[in-house]
């Protein structure tokens, strides 16, 4: 006889409509930040270079998804509503300072300000879910949230395209909005799934023999992150290469120095014991797991500002030209801004300043992709009559318009939306780890098929076909991920080996950004290789498959069997 489901309770209902406005709030604003921040200053942007770009992207989303381990603690200890409105009082005020601020030092602060809010609402929104569901309806309450995670990561980058057109101003004031919004609900309509006064959870010095346990003790975690740090210098070009080979030397020799003299006694000062190591399978999961988020968040940190810079849409602009209000929508245009900028590029390009190459990869911000050859015919001619500039303002706005990328990133969430149920019933029939290794393969497929966009005829349509396989990839192995860690995981440990399974996406973002302003910078930009910089992305993919399989292979004692994978 089937169990009757339990009916899911309003405080469920209340969480998911705050995780939608969450998302809207973060994709609305994450989406477009490379946009925003490689945009010049006279665009309304922050001109930041390409490592500058990286170094954000990749060090604050690392702090949001790794301070969750402490925030979620604190959460079960004080009450979940209070750490809600602590949640927004950040975000709100650091999502509008976000708009506001022109200064690195500035921008940064204000996203790590964003970053520890989101890292107080993530763990209570999903417990909140975990404690509203059992286990009658607690799969169809996951996938309910997981719905609604996508829903407001496809309608997030849809408002802000549309409202950047007005300002870039009107991105962040749109995301403080959504925040604030979220006062409503959480004062309202909240009520807390557990009582905080029987549920204290655990306090933070077991938070931190937890973490010692599973990844790794202090030493450890000094070993660990310097050796992120000079990486992420190298990668911002803070240093050269030559100094990160020398620095990694001095580094790791005097851990081993350090690690010969410590004492063996584990009851030892943190700074006297030797290097530990938790589970020692589990951590080498995270950091293979790590190769595939650094994949995995390049269609959020990089393809956005390709498809600006690199990618011909006017395949999609001419389906689009018989109906001028989606034209409009989907590609607008702001001639004025056009007319100014080629009379102002043109002045240069005249004084012998810029290259025609340059003045390309300036006019991409107003939407308008104008092939160099054309330029060095234009250029001289409105550098001598700048009153030709309103004339090619008008003729490139028609001939070499552009889709916002945002608009077709968002074909992500969207297909997620509509075939998630399909391709999950599909893959429960299979044990995690050939699913995960296939849906990682599929993913590094879909980033390679988007190096073929450039210089395409169809770079739009090829563009949109790369999102399609890459999102299918992700469909495969995002859930078999957390399925294959539940696989292995001891029985008594696995909510915890749950919990710090998201480390892997910390390291991942980490890894990302440095990775990307370094290959769009050397590669893409500076050796004019853009198609090379996704062969290798895609080929560091393939990478983290086989790790995945080698792990498998003999990284874990106890092989999970097809029924003990599908049960977990």
């Amino acid at each position: 006889m089937a169990t009757e489901r339990t009916p899911l309770p309003k405080t469920f209902f209340v969480a998911n409509t705050m995780e939608i406005f969450e998302r809207l709030a973060w994709y609305g604003f994450f989406t477009l930040s490379s946009l925003y921040m490689t945009s010049p200053h006279n665009q309304g942007g922050l001109g930041f270079t390409e490592q500058e770009r990286g170094l954000l992207q990749g060090m604050i989303p690392f702090f949001l998804y790794l301070f969750p381990v402490l925030t979620g603690a604190l959460a079960d200890r004080y009450g979940y509503r209070k750490m809600f409105l602590i949640a927004y009082g950040i975000m709100c005020p650091s999502y509008y300072l976000l708009g506001q601020v022109t200064s690195f030092s500035g921008f940064f602060i204000a996203f790590m300000g964003v970053a520890i809010g989101a890292a107080c609402f993530k763990p209570v929104v999903t417990g909140t879910v975990a404690r509203t569901t059992d286990n009658t309806n607690r799969g169809l309450g996951f996938g309910i949230f997981y719905m609604m995670v996508n829903i407001g990561g496809f309608l997030g980058p849809f408002i802000a395209g549309y409202v950047r057109a007005i300002s870039w101003d009107w991105v962040f004031i749109m995301s403080a909005f959504w925040i604030g919004l979220n006062f409503i609900p959480a004062i309202f309509f909240y009520q807390e799934p557990t009582d905080p006064h029987k549920q204290q959870g655990k306090p933070l010095s077991q938070v931190l023999k937890d973490i010692q346990d599973v990844l790794g003790n202090a030493r450890f975690a000094v070993l660990f992150f310097g050796t992120l740090i000079i990486l992420m210098s190298y990668g911002a070009k803070w240093i050269s290469g030559q100094t990160c080979l020398i620095s990694y030397v001095v580094w790791f020799s005097g851990h081993g120095l350090w690690n010969y003299l410590a004492s063996h006694q584990r009851n030892a000062p943190w700074y006297q014991q030797k290097i530990t190591v938790g589970n020692k399978p589990f951590v080498t999961y995270l950091l293979i797991l790590s190769g595939f988020w650094m994949v995995y968040q390049q269609i959020f940190i990089t393809l956005p500002i390709y498809i600006r810079d690199f990618v011909d849409t006017q395949d999609l602009v001419v389906l689009l030209a018989s109906s001028p209000d989606l034209l409009a929508f989907f590609a607008p245009v702001d001639l004025s801004l056009i007319n100014s900028e080629l009379q102002r590029l043109a002045g240069e390009h005249l004084a012998g300043v810029i290259s025609a190459q340059q003045v390309y990869f300036e006019l991409v911000h107003t939407k308008v992709m104008v092939p160099v050859n054309v330029l060095n015919e234009a250029l001289p001619l409105i550098g001598q009559s700048p009153a030709l500039a309103q004339q090619y303002a008008e003729q490139w706005s028609s001939q070499y318009r552009q889709i916002n990328p945002e608009y077709l990133i968002g074909l992500n969430f969207l297909s997620i939306v509509l075939m998630q149920i399909v391709v999950s019933r599909i893959a429960e029939k299979f044990s995690p780890l050939p699913v995960l290794v296939a849906g990682t393969l599929i993913l590094a497929l879909g980033t390679a098929l988007g190096g073929l966009a450039h210089g395409m005829l169809m770079g739009g349509t090829m563009v949109l076909t790369s999102i399609l396989v890459f999102s299918i990839g992700e469909m495969v192995a995002s859930p078999k991920s957390q399925e294959y860690v539940a696989s292995f995981a001891p029985h008594d440990k696995k909510a915890m080996f749950m919990g710090y399974y998201f480390v892997s996406s910390a390291i991942g973002f980490l890894l990302a950004g440095p990775l990307s302003g370094y290959l769009y910078a050397e590669v893409a930009k500076e050796a004019n290789q853009p198609a090379l910089m996704w062969y290798i992305i895609g080929g560091l993919g393939v990478l983290a498959a086989l790790g995945l399989v080698l792990f498998h292979r003999f990284g874990v004692m106890e092989q999970p069997t097809l029924d003990t994978a599908q049960t977990a």
